[in-house]
């Protein structure tokens, strides 16, 4: 008998220094094989549309995500859902994988930088346990006795004194409390003292119920003295249970003093409960703002919202939730209200007594006698409840419709009770070094830091020992923040107002904060929004979570990522169909020897260029003067019309403020009547100059799969026109809606237009296969045989915009959105691409594309924000071209940048700072690119002085 061999186990781990890829087809990728060495800093770049997400999110991550979720038991993924298997062969050597992404920011208004990095539910911790209670009426420290104490500090005070125990039962309420009277009575007490007076208990006693009373039990009537001590301690312990922890003592000249088991001002009587937790978040119903409930803003209805244009009368529809004349009552009630003043529905408002403004937006209590159509020479005398009093009884209890209605006359203004601070006011005086928890909040995180050095000082020796481990870990929070450059945040900042690359970095610091080692980390475009910098600090920081014992996986574009990298992929060579591949790959030294695109930029070799000479403009200016909001310091701005300008500094000098938040809301009501109201400014001038106004922000252009580049930028409806005018389409009769996939009649009932039909597997997961009714194609048989140069519209869908540039040639209208999207570098799309399956850049790119195949008047203002997110070097020279297109035609296009490929070939730079926060908000710099780079004390300018050289 043969002997049989067992096989050899290797002792090896399996995979420790590498992770392996073969065959990843996910998208676009080209069975692509590749390694990658493990606890290094690697960055994948290449062409936008390449395939870099692919390969990072869609097939590592994927399959760690999918591992994971195989570790569960069949019961437990029945609720979780499985998750796909990604299109690749094997990869071994995964770790446990965490993504950190730019698209997952909450939009949630409660979500703030504290409460994300947890730095603010530490601080309420220690203010729980280790802040000194302060009363809001006088001012004076709180109290809190024990039994005990209360008893030796009367024996110390009254001794041999007369004095009355008092148990306080009702404080400041209405009502005749017949009933509680008999139920002291019952229980033996003979005496009360309300509101002040003491009396006997008698028969069917009561109190007028429309007045505010104080009650309070006489417990017992005494002389305090040592000897005596356990009726003294009786009485107490009784008045005390009855008070709730609250007694009262009257002396001999009818003087009162309060004491307390809980915090108490001694001289108000005022009393608050023992701190926790959640008396200081704002989230929950124990420690918020009963007006704002913890949200610092309140939505509001106010005059000017209601009448924008006081020029216009009433007749003309200056009133906006009624409009313009109308037989309706309310018209005739206001032409009999507003007769007394001397003024008509004719009248412009502005004319308008303010007398006669009050009594139309809150009502009168006389009635109004409006004369009757139906019975002549009779009058409806009606009570009229003014405009603003109708629209707050609409908002309490309307619909939903009509909850959107009242959304346009909204304004959002800052709590009235809390002033933004989101707490009750209990929680605001509780105190640590004079300072309370939302002075804290408001603080820039380099102030906390500040605040939090050598506190231990401070303190006393009973709030130090408590406060020493929470301290630590605060500190430990505000070192990440300070390590990314996130200095300049407050910890009350909402989560949804911050970029990107700021609520990125933001769950970057609160995974360094983890200390997790041998985890494979995936990131998306860490520096988006990054100042040159604050990049070196990323870097570090990217470099700590390797030195830890991490893989650190980024999908980046940026010049010195690239090269302070260990490892870099290169996936190429073009985008979309022509990309997929890896080009190039090793440690920056080995791949600046190969020979590709990206190689060729960052050794030099290729550059976008510098213009010969910058434009000086139409000689016209766009001015505002005085900006002031949050941050910014009284800054006069002014754009040189006709030129290319970028807007720069650090992040968080105002950039946003001063643009998206100023200049864009006082354009947007100037040429389109927004109801945005924008920051305070004091004058703009030179809005004449101008005719159009073109936002192009970073938002995604659709969340579902039905959203494509053809739908979003119109080009689909022109096609389903030329389509519904083929002599095909006339003879069948068939409409424009025939040739929608979202419309019944045309699509393909099998699958409703998806292409796809989606089988529930229960334990594994979904599974899409092509709907076998239209093999995918959308529409149903009728539709495909109406042709368009042999193409069906389905076809069109699957061409890519290169092709549709050719085919629709002698189409203008869809030529012109075709040409756009081709020259801003999406080529490689498909005009049916789902819209979910866009990177952050490609989307930003179809939104530019989309404004751009609109008709210029050559004095229209393009307002772009960082229009580089996600794009390659080549990508942005394409983009450039693109953009300097328009200026040559008259039109001025402003971008707020840190790129400095953009920000050197700009006509004119304007640059804010120094810092951050309080310490930016002023404009420090402005010129050419050249006067700008000898600018001492700009950080762009050192930057940009290198970049020029």
């Amino acid at each position: 008998m043969a002997e049989t061999k067992l096989p050899t186990i290797s002792t090896e781990p399996a995979g420790q220094e590498l992770i392996e890829i073969l065959g990843a087809r996910e998208h676009n990728l080209k069975n692509v094989d590749l390694t990658i060495p493990r606890n290094k800093l690697v960055v994948i770049t290449g062409i936008s549309g390449s395939g870099k997400s692919s390969l990072a999110f869609d097939t590592i991550y994927a399959e760690g995500q999918r591992r994971y979720m195989e570790s569960f038991s069949a019961y437990a993924r029945g609720f979780i859902g499985s998750m796909e298997r990604p299109d690749v062969d094997k990869i071994e050597g995964l770790s446990p994988v965490i993504s950190i992404e730019q698209k997952t920011t909450s939009k949630n208004p409660r979500s703030t930088v504290g409460t994300t990095t947890e730095i603010y539910d530490f601080l309420r911790l220690l203010y729980a346990r280790a802040s000194e209670a302060y009363s809001y009426v006088t001012g004076d420290k709180m109290v809190q006795f024990s039994q005990d104490q209360v008893i030796d500090q009367i024996l110390k005070d009254y001794d041999n004194r007369k004095t009355i125990l008092l148990a306080p039962i009702v404080r400041g309420r209405k009502g005749h409390y017949r009933e509680l009277f008999v139920q002291i009575a019952k229980q033996g007490y003979t005496k009360v003292r309300v509101d002040g007076e003491i009396q006997d208990i008698v028969p069917k006693m009561q109190l007028d119920r429309f007045k505010i009373h104080d009650i309070e039990v006489v417990i017992d009537r005494l002389i305090p003295k040592n000897d005596d001590r356990f009726r003294l301690s009786q009485s107490v312990g009784k008045a005390l249970q009855m008070g709730k922890g609250l007694m009262l003592l009257q002396d001999d000249q009818d003087q009162t003093r309060w004491f307390s088991k809980n915090l108490m001002d001694p001289v108000s009587g005022i009393s608050y409960d023992e701190p926790a937790p959640n008396a200081f978040s704002f989230n929950s119903p124990y420690g918020w703002c009963p007006t704002c409930q913890g949200l610092g803003v309140i939505e509001e209805i106010t005059i000017d919202s209601i009448i924008p244009d006081k020029k216009l009368s009433i007749s003309r529809g200056a009133i906006a939730p009624i409009g313009e004349y109308r037989e309706l009552w309310i018209f005739k009630q206001l032409e009999v209200l507003l007769k007394p003043f001397k003024v008509s529905l004719t009248t412009p408002i502005e004319k308008f007594p303010p007398e006669a403004m009050e009594m139309m937006m809150y009502g009168s209590d006389e009635p109004v006698p409006v004369p009757s159509k139906k019975y002549e020479g009779t009058e409806w005398n009606t009570k009229y409840e003014g405009i603003i009093n109708f629209l707050k009884r609409q908002q309490e209890s309307g619909s939903d419709k009509i909850q959107d209605w009242l959304k346009d006359f909204m304004v959002i203004k800052a709590c009235p009770e809390c002033q933004g601070a989101r707490l009750k006011k209990e929680a605001l005086w509780f105190k640590i070094d004079d300072k309370n928890i939302a002075e804290l909040a408001n603080m820039q995180i380099s102030e906390l830091a500040s605040w939090t050095m050598g506190l231990e000082d401070r303190l006393s020796d009973r709030q130090r020992v408590i406060g020493k481990e929470v301290l630590k870990e605060i500190r430990k929070r505000i070192g990440f923040l300070l390590n990314i450059g996130l200095d300049y945040l407050t910890l009350n900042r909402p989560l949804r107002s911050l970029s990107g690359g700021e609520a990125q970095r933001i769950r970057l610091a609160t995974q360094i904060g983890t200390q997790l080692v041998g985890v494979l980390y995936i990131m998306d475009e860490p520096s988006i929004g990054l100042h040159q910098r604050d990049n070196v600090k990323l870097i570090q920081s990217l470099k700590d979570l390797r030195d830890l014992g991490n893989t650190v996986l980024v999908v980046e574009h940026d010049k010195d990522m690239m090269l302070e990298s260990d490892f870099l992929v290169d996936i190429g060579p073009g985008a979309g169909r022509h990309g997929g591949s890896v080009v190039g790959h090793g440690t920056p030294q080995q791949f600046l020897e190969n020979r590709s695109t990206t190689s060729d930029y960052l050794s030099g070799r290729r550059t976008i260029q510098i213009p010969a000479e910058r434009r000086k403009g139409n000689g016209k200016t766009l001015k505002i003067a005085g900006a002031n909001g949050n941050n910014l310091k009284n800054v006069t701005l002014k754009l040189p019309l006709g030129t290319m300008v970028s807007i720069t500094g650090v992040s968080g000098s105002g950039k946003s403020t001063l643009i998206h938040e100023t200049l864009f809301p006082i354009l947007n009501h100037h040429f389109y009547r927004s109801k945005r109201e924008p920051m305070p400014y004091k004058a703009v001038e030179g809005l004449e100059h101008l005719d159009k106004v073109i936002e192009v922000d970073q938002s995604p252009i659709g969340r579902t799969p039905r959203s494509n580049p053809a739908t979003y930028t119109g080009m689909f409806s022109d096609i389903r026109t030329l389509f519904s005018e083929l002599p095909e389409a006339k003879i069948r009769g068939y409409k424009a809606g025939r040739f929608s996939f979202n419309v019944k009649g045309g699509r393909c009932e099998g699958c409703e237009g998806a292409g796809m039909k989606k089988i529930e597997m229960e334990f594994l997961p979904d599974v899409y296969v092509p709907c076998e009714v239209c093999k995918g194609k959308r529409f149903n048989r009728e539709t495909l045989e109406v042709r368009f140069k042999g193409k069906s519209i389905s076809d069109v869908l699957d061409m890519t915009v290169e092709q549709a540039v050719d085919f629709f040639e002698n189409q203008p209208k869809i030529l012109r959105k075709v040409q756009t999207l081709k020259e801003v570098g999406l080529g490689y799309l498909t005009l049916g691409q789902q819209a979910t399956t866009l990177s952050g850049g490609e989307a930003q790119r179809v939104k530019l594309a989309e404004e751009l195949s609109k008709k210029d008047t050559g004095k229209t203002l393009y307002i772009l924000d960082e229009p580089t997110t996600g794009l390659h070097f080549q990508d942005i020279e394409h983009l450039l071209n693109v953009l300097q297109k328009l200026v040559d035609k008259g039109n001025t296009v402003l971008i707020i940048e840190h790129n400095l490929d953009v920000i050197k070939v700009s006509d004119w730079v304007i640059d804010l700072g120094p810092e951050g926060g309080n310490g930016g908000g002023k404009i420090i710099a402005e010129g050419t690119p050249e006067v700008v780079a000898q600018v001492k004390g700009s950080h762009t300018a050192k930057f940009l002085k290198m970049e020029l050289a």
